[in-house]
């Protein structure tokens, strides 16, 4: 099968492998000539489209056609424009789809003391402030030799912020640090600062909330003679501490797992984002919890979320996250519909509608149990929305401090970076499995090749446990790590 009819409603079909001019392929028991050549994950029309007509895809309106187009022609930017604006009016019209029933499963994980489950036992180092930033990679670049018996690696996460900062960036920065600092993952953790920037230790500890003083320790680096000496002194305690710590069979009900997608192409929305759907809508049936970030990538595809909250009160939190980010957008004089980037469209997709029909079939079908503000945590079991940009470094970081254990990240395009969190990535196509095997995880592209989205999603499960016991993603084996922190106001 050279190309996909994605929903019967469709006027457009998805090409799973380049389609030269000429050449008559079989569609739904009927031919189709292809008018002009058409690359894998771009669209060809499958009957006339008169201009200012509704270009459908995925059953729901991905754009307008800016002319006439013909039967078999290429449908992509230079004939298709956008529909959306800034503006919305959203209704509650709730359904319910059954999930899969799914036989209990475990993983190997850690038990915290405080009861959580985590999925790796490291020691983190968290700096409070930019400045201290090449002392807290100096101090994990020298004491590597701590990583050793059940303590599984020693990493820092530099950033530019903690000072010269106000208002809500002020309150997101040490929201977001002291989030990363309670992450199950951590056994250990060294809060690093300065001891003049803006966010103090005390500030940063109110932030914290209740903490374990054997697992977090705090170092001021103005404060102490030598500061390599007593941050490898603490970070010695922290391993021994962490280094009590035994790997166990945890029910995976206590998962929660981070869904995004980066670098997508036209076949994203139809290999490996509902793949993770399939594996979202088991984890839930299972027990456990997932969260779907990039607020901007949900766009004209947010009624397909809003349609599945729980609750009324769930819908209008949703309801204000979406007007909240446009209004983000609006007050810095930019329209809504900036997106696809420049790679998504060479992959395939035209319009913002378009990548977010394609970018929520990550969320599967279970009913939405949560929306979290930036930094938030997950609280509740289910499928979670998290307020937070489209941005592949941001949001992974936002996701991770949501708690999540893993992420799973889909690409068409590739990319090396990993969040603090075992970063899982998926591709949509095998060519770019088997050209970056160093960074690609996991193939969903089998499923442009026939296999079932309900095997790739059993198959995926799969995958996330042995993840979850200890096996290291791309990332980690190249020690890839980041983080990086919204910002939206001045900086002094």
């Amino acid at each position: 099968m050279k190309v996909i009819r994605l929903h019967p409603r469709d006027n457009v079909a998805v090409a799973l492998e380049d389609v030269a001019q000429g050449e008559v392929v079989s569609l739904d028991g009927a031919e189709l000539t292809a008018a002009e050549s058409v690359r894998r994950g771009h669209k060809l029309a499958l009957s006339p489209i008169p201009a200012g007509a509704g270009i459908v895809k995925y059953g729901c309106a991905i754009g307008t056609a800016k002319a006439d187009i013909p039967r078999g022609a290429w449908v992509h930017v230079h004939n298709a424009a956008t529909g959306l604006s800034e503006g919305g009016a959203y209704r509650y019209d709730h359904k319910t789809y059954e999930l899969p029933s799914v036989k209990p499963r475990t993983f190997r994980g850690y038990r915290r003391a405080d009861g959580r489950a985590a999925i790796r036992n490291e020691l983190w180092i968290v700096p409070t402030v930019g400045c201290v930033n090449s002392i807290a990679q100096r101090l994990a670049r020298e004491n590597q030799h701590l990583v050793k018996g059940t303590v599984e690696g020693l990493y820092t996460f530099p950033h530019p912020f903690g000072c010269s900062q106000m208002g809500d960036d002020h309150a997101q920065t040490r929201r977001l640090l002291a989030a990363l600092a309670r992450h199950p993952n951590a056994g250990g953790v060294l809060v690093l600062g300065l001891g003049c920037e803006n966010l103090t230790q005390e500030q940063f500890k109110a932030e914290l909330g209740p903490y374990d003083e054997k697992r977090v320790k705090f170092l001021a680096c103005q404060e102490v003679p030598d500061e390599i000496k007593a941050g490898s002194d603490l970070l010695a305690q922290l391993a021994d501490y962490a280094g009590g710590f035994r790997r166990e069979d945890i029910p995976a009900s206590e998962l929660v797992v981070g869904m995004k997608c980066g670098g997508s192409d036209g076949l994203s929305g139809i290999t490996a984002n509902p793949a993770v759907g399939r594996f979202s809508d088991r984890l839930i049936a299972l027990g456990g919890s997932t969260v779907l970030t990039e607020v901007p990538e949900m766009f004209g595809a947010e009624s397909i979320l809003f349609e599945r909250c729980e609750s009324e009160e769930v819908f209008g939190k949703a309801v204000k996250m979406i007007e909240d980010f446009k209004h983000y957008f609006t007050s810095h004089n930019q329209v809504v519909y900036e997106n696809p980037s420049p790679g998504n469209k060479a992959g395939g997709i035209t319009t913002l509608e378009d990548k977010s029909c394609g970018c929520v079939q990550k969320g599967g079908s279970a009913q939405v149990v949560d929306v979290l503000g930036y930094g938030e945590a997950v609280t509740k079991k289910g499928l979670n929305l998290l307020s937070g940009p489209g941005n592949d470094l941001v949001s992974a970081t936002a996701l991770t401090a949501a708690g999540a254990h893993l992420i799973l990240f889909t690409t068409g395009r590739g990319t090396p970076f990993g969040a603090p969190a075992p970063t899982v990535k998926i591709s949509t196509n095998t060519p770019l499995f088997e050209k970056k095997g160093n960074w690609i995880d996991f193939n969903a592209g089998t499923v442009a090749q026939g296999e079932s989205l309900d095997d790739a999603g059993e198959r995926l499960l799969d995958f996330v446990l042995e993840v979850a016991g200890g096996r290291l993603t791309r990332a980690e084996e190249q020690g890839f790590r980041e983080i990086s922190i919204f910002k939206d106001g001045v900086v002094l």
